[in-house]
């Protein structure tokens, strides 16, 4: 099909010759990528002519699953081409996902604008009361059909050739944002020279900081970036203010400079080309567009449940902030403005006073690979699932590792990679992603397990001591472990329904439900223990940890909230932007703040979740799925958190159904009833 095609290329494979089919990473080239994708979509142009072509009359099966079916070497090659460029990537490597993109996009407005295969799709679904459907098959239906009346189908001429044009520009636009994000923060460094500025951090922060100068040229020095393990620890801890201040404006002001990684024009083209392209298809906005699959239904629900946030936890968030800056006045002097920069430091001076307590302490008992061995062992005791590491499986990087994933009955379940520490070539932040999906053949009825991958920055090991997590990367590994098991345990006919693939506010509850583990002693009992002494976790350090777990709840709240107030004003506008996105930035989310607001700094040119990563008015999610989960866990707080009754129950209507159902129906299957905030307002302290 495709030309001048190397036969030695594993991506044109139908099946790799795998244990499992898993990803022959140590076989493909970067060179394999484009002639792969392209004859990927060569296959897929001739699966969807068969379709088309077919003299029978449409129906479910030959027009609707055949074309579930169709482009699945091309998903693969791109799946594997996408996931590394995220967590492994290089310049070649992004030279090509911006060759292919353009490609990619117009492969698939040929497909979405397909008029002959539309009728077809759509005179099944016109008929689908007469086709005796299972749920599942009558969710794909809808689905489907959706997807193409949602990618332009119903355009003609100029609207069509305009639909393509603003899909191209949106892909490649993101995808530079994204890059540009990456190369901002792997350019930084802050670089300290005299020991004395570094007063205040901890052991394990100086310790990653020398190695981090000596992997960067600067032995004898201290060196931190804007990497989460590095940032973090230094504006918790460095007592030198004026460090603080430029760390924190380094990062603050990331693709805001007059440089080829400014990101502040993009910004503004994104919105614009979100906005024409949901208008083009007759919506009046883009959020309008992008919530009509959302469980949320539309921007005024939306709003709905921020408001409810924002007249729920205002009130004490600002009693939160008098709390630090009546300590922070303390030691500095009664006229002291508390600043953004100044926020960790002195939050967390508080937190040792009212509970003597703080990440350092714990970063002894949570060595990484005993939080592993905690966290899988709650999958066993919750589940029944076990975990096999297989050094025999091939990885993208030599951090990797990879696992065999069984059920219960001994049962092969997926294939699970981890990949825990920051480099170059990884981007910053946390995910789980699947390198293929679960599915099964409708005629053998043979069912094809997922193979999924969870990737994290946490702190490293250094050349004294193991990686030791603090509390939040311990709560970070739980949430993605939560999105990997949604993956795992997929229990569906077909690919597009699988696992993880449901609406986006709903995809965070069962990673934000694992979360609630971590202040639970019965769980943090079975996994802490001191890395050197062995020593299990002293029951007032988990004390401790259950008393201040809502420290700052409030104020962390409105952090969320104000990101997806700033998400919204985005996505809602009905004309085109042409403003400051720095001022507009601080008008949309005002209402949400309580620190004072810094010149300069911009969060939008960094916000890769609403401009390249998909949440493009969804950022709400977040929120909307922590109501979700606090409700869900108040029922295993009522039953017992190791309930095998209520777990079961979990992983049988929520986890393994994906989106075969409407998430609310499934949802209150599990619980019995619609979820409401009380839950998460009584978690939180807020309500009593």
């Amino acid at each position: 099909m495709g030309k001048d095609i190397p036969a030695c290329n594993p991506l044109l494979d139908d099946d790799f010759p795998t244990l499992h089919g898993v990803v022959p990473f140590d076989k493909i080239r970067i060179s394999d990528f484009e002639p792969a994708m392209h004859e990927g979509m060569c296959r897929q142009k001739k699966e969807i002519e068969d379709i088309v072509n077919n003299p029978e009359a449409p129906n479910f099966h030959n027009t609707i699953a055949a074309y579930e079916r169709s482009g699945s070497l091309l998903h693969r090659a791109e799946t594997i081409l996408s996931n590394l460029n995220s967590a492994e990537t290089n310049d070649d490597l992004q030279a090509l996902a911006q060759k292919m993109t353009p490609l990619l996009s117009e492969h698939e407005s040929d497909i979405a604008q397909n008029k002959a295969l539309f009728r077809r799709i759509k005179a099944v679904y016109e008929q689908r009361d007469q086709e005796n459907l299972t749920t599942e098959q009558a969710r794909l239906l809808e689905e489907t059909y959706n997807s193409f009346v949602r990618n332009g189908a119903n355009l003609e001429g100029e609207k069509a050739k305009k639909y393509r044009e603003l899909c191209k520009q949106i892909g490649l636009l993101a995808l530079q944002f994204s890059e540009h994000n990456l190369k901002e923060t792997n350019d930084y460094q802050l670089v300290v020279s005299h020991k004395e500025q570094l007063d205040g951090l901890p052991d394990s922060a100086m310790e990653a900081a020398a190695e981090t100068a000596r992997e960067k040229g600067n032995p004898g020095c201290w060196a931190f970036t804007l990497h989460a393990p590095s940032y973090v620890p230094f504006m918790t801890y460095c007592h030198d203010r004026e460090l603080r201040k430029e760390l924190y404006m380094a990062y603050n002001t990331k693709c805001t400079h007059p440089d080829a990684c400014n990101n502040l024009g993009i910004v503004t083209q994104l919105v614009n080309l979100h906005m024409e392209l949901a208008q083009l298809l007759g919506y009046t906005n883009y959020a309008e567009y992008a919530l009509q699959e959302r469980m949320a239904q539309n921007s005024s629900n939306v709003y709905n449940l921020l408001n409810q946030l924002l007249k729920a936890y205002t009130p004490a968030a600002h009693k939160e902030y008098e709390e630090v800056l009546s300590i922070a006045r303390e030691e500095e002097g009664g006229d002291f403005q508390l600043m953004p920069w100044d926020w960790s430091y002195y939050s967390q001076k508080l937190k040792d006073r009212k509970y003597n307590f703080n990440d350092e302490m714990l970063r002894p008992y949570f060595e990484l690979s005993r939080v592993k061995e905690g966290v899988f062992g709650l999958a066993t005791k919750l589940y029944g699932i076990t975990f096999k590491k297989n050094a025999a499986i091939p990885v993208y990087h030599k951090d990797v590792e990879a696992y065999e994933v069984f059920d219960k009955d001994g049962r092969f379940l997926a294939v699970l990679y981890t990949d825990f520490h920051p480099r170059p070539g990884k981007r910053s932040g946390a995910w789980m992603t699947s390198y293929k999906e679960q599915w099964k053949d409708e005629a053998t009825g043979t069912d094809s397990r997922p193979h999924v991958s969870i990737v994290m920055n946490f702190t490293k090991p250094t050349k004294d001591k193991p990686a030791l997590l603090t509390f939040d990367e311990v709560n970070t590994l739980l949430h993605e472990f939560g999105h990997s098991l949604h993956g795992m345990f997929a229990d569906t006919v077909y690919r597009s329904l699988s696992g993880t693939n449901v609406y986006w506010d709903f995809v965070e509850l069962p990673s934000q439900f694992m979360e609630n583990f971590a202040t639970e002693k019965n769980f943090l009992n079975t996994f802490a223990r001191h890395y050197q002494t062995n020593e299990p976790i002293p029951e007032e350090l988990v004390q401790r940890i259950i008393d201040s777990s809502n420290f700052n709840a409030a104020y962390a709240c409105l952090r969320q909230v104000s990101f997806g107030l700033l998400d919204m004003a985005w996505y809602t506008r009905t004309s085109p932007f042409t403003g400051d996105v720095e001022a507009y930035e601080k008008e949309a989310w005002a209402k949400a703040q309580i620190l004072p607001s810094v010149p300069d700094t911009c969060m939008s040119a960094q916000f890769s979740h609403i401009f390249a990563g998909g949440y493009s008015a969804g950022y709400y999610s977040y929120k909307w799925a922590e109501v979700l989960d606090a409700d869900a866990f108040s029922l295993f707080k009522e039953r017992g958190i190791f309930d095998a009754e209520t777990a079961s129950s979990f992983r049988r209507n929520i986890l393994a159904k994906g989106g075969t159902e409407h998430p609310m129906t499934l949802y209150k299957r599990f619980r019995g009833q619609e979820p409401t905030i009380n839950a998460l307002l009584t978690r939180n302290g807020i309500k009593q």
